[in-house]
């Protein structure tokens, strides 16, 4: 089992979770945790995205680029 944790929530914010959680068919406990764990999951990505940019290197990126065809794109994904 998990850790306890009390929040104290504005009964307007509270109201609201209790019903989208209701509506969702889950606890208000389960939709916390997921909201928490869908946070927690933007931040982590957002500090990884930015540890692997800065272990580019600006050569690296133009070979790559220089293997891209040089081609029009379709139709329907020009700008």
């Amino acid at each position: 089992m998990g850790s306890t944790l009390t929040l104290r929530l504005p009964k307007s914010l509270h109201g609201r979770i209790k019903d989208l959680a209701k509506s969702d068919g889950i606890s208000i406990n389960q939709f916390l945790v997921t909201a928490a764990a869908e946070k927690m999951s933007a931040l982590l990505t957002q500090n990884y995205l930015e540890e692997e940019a800065a272990k580019g290197q600006r050569k690296n990126f133009e070979k790559v680029l220089k293997a891209v065809p040089h081609i029009e794109p379709e139709p329907f994904d020009q700008l």
